[in-house]
């Protein structure tokens, strides 16, 4: 029986060597030659007759620059071009992509996001400081006043009108204006509520005013004009000019509505109505002497709401003439 000699196992040879660098660079300006000719390739990389036609004029071109480019570099280059090597294939649109593109370009608009951004803090704070807050502010002040403020001051101006008088009419309204103040307050009706305080304090006001009530009779100025009034083309209405002075000489501002457009405003000088009778009393009477003898028609006392008069009125006024 034959010996049988045993052998190794075949090695590997080694591996080849990876192609210099220099020539993969070789390779990429052909391929790029390539690529900036188009119409040339177009009709010579159509076949294989033509593959050599299209090498001819590469080694052409490279010659007419200096430089020899072998055989191999040119079949690697125009394989290359065939199968799309060194081409750049831009990643296909999508969400990371994007925030990819945003973080690269960061530097030329982040300046202006930066900006904006500042800005929009500014904005913001400024609203928040100078419109949020104090409208905040405002509310819980409001708040607060419709809790404790209006009901407080409420029962304080009703008290000082009963103080000031022993007479129902007023105390009757007081008591009136209390109770709406005061379910205005529980409803947070704000406006409401303020409304009844000041209808209170006018109230107190007026009870707590003394004076007297006298024809005007100075040099230059009316005591007494007459109307014809819209109604009644055939009648006359007559007025005296009087005028409120305090105790301590100065006009007083009072409450007087016109009875020929309703308008109430608070004067000092208006026209009284007067029964012509009267009227004509007061002008003979200035007519002879040029004075009034005795110009004080009316009294308003404190504690009261109404004027005692001293001679027949009709009640009615008027504030222009």
């Amino acid at each position: 029986m034959a010996d049988t000699a045993t052998r190794a196992p075949a090695r590997p040879g080694p591996a080849a060597p990876a192609p210099a660098l220099d020539e993969t660079m070789l390779a990429m300006d052909v391929v790029d030659t390539l690529r900036h000719a188009e119409r040339l390739v177009e009709r010579e990389l159509q076949g294989d007759a033509r593959r050599v036609a299209l090498k001819q004029r590469l080694q052409e071109i490279y010659a007419g620059q200096g430089i020899e480019v072998p055989d191999r570099i040119l079949d690697q280059g125009v394989a290359a071009l065939e199968q799309h090597r060194f081409t750049y294939t831009p990643t296909p649109p999508s969400f990371r992509r994007s925030l990819a593109t945003l973080w690269v370009t960061r530097a030329r608009w982040g300046r202006a996001a930066g900006i904006a951004l500042v800005a929009l803090l500014l904005a913001g704070g400024g609203w928040w400081f100078g419109v949020h807050l104090p409208a905040e502010r405002t509310r819980i002040a409001e708040q607060q006043e419709l809790r404790e403020g209006l009901p407080r001051a409420l029962q304080a101006e009703h008290d000082r009108v009963l103080a000031a008088t022993t007479l129902p009419e007023p105390r009757d309204r007081a008591a009136r204006l209390l109770a709406e103040g005061r379910a205005a307050a529980g409803a947070g009706a704000l406006t409401d509520a303020r409304a009844r305080l000041a209808s209170l304090q006018e109230l107190q006001r007026d009870l707590a005013r003394e004076y007297q009530v006298r024809i005007v009779s100075r040099p230059g100025e009316q005591s007494g004009v007459w109307r014809v009034p819209n109604a009644n083309p055939r009648a006359r209405n007559f007025y005296l000019i009087v005028e409120a002075i305090g105790r301590d000489g100065r006009p007083v501002e009072v409450p007087v509505t016109s009875e020929e457009d309703g308008t109430t405003a608070r004067v000092t000088k208006w026209g009284l109505h007067v029964p012509e009778a009267e009227f004509e009393r007061v002008r003979q009477e200035k007519l002879r002497t040029g004075l009034i003898g005795d110009p004080v028609v009316g009294q308003k006392r404190a504690g009261e709401l109404e004027t005692r008069w001293s001679i027949p009125v009709t009640g009615g006024a008027i504030l222009k003439w």
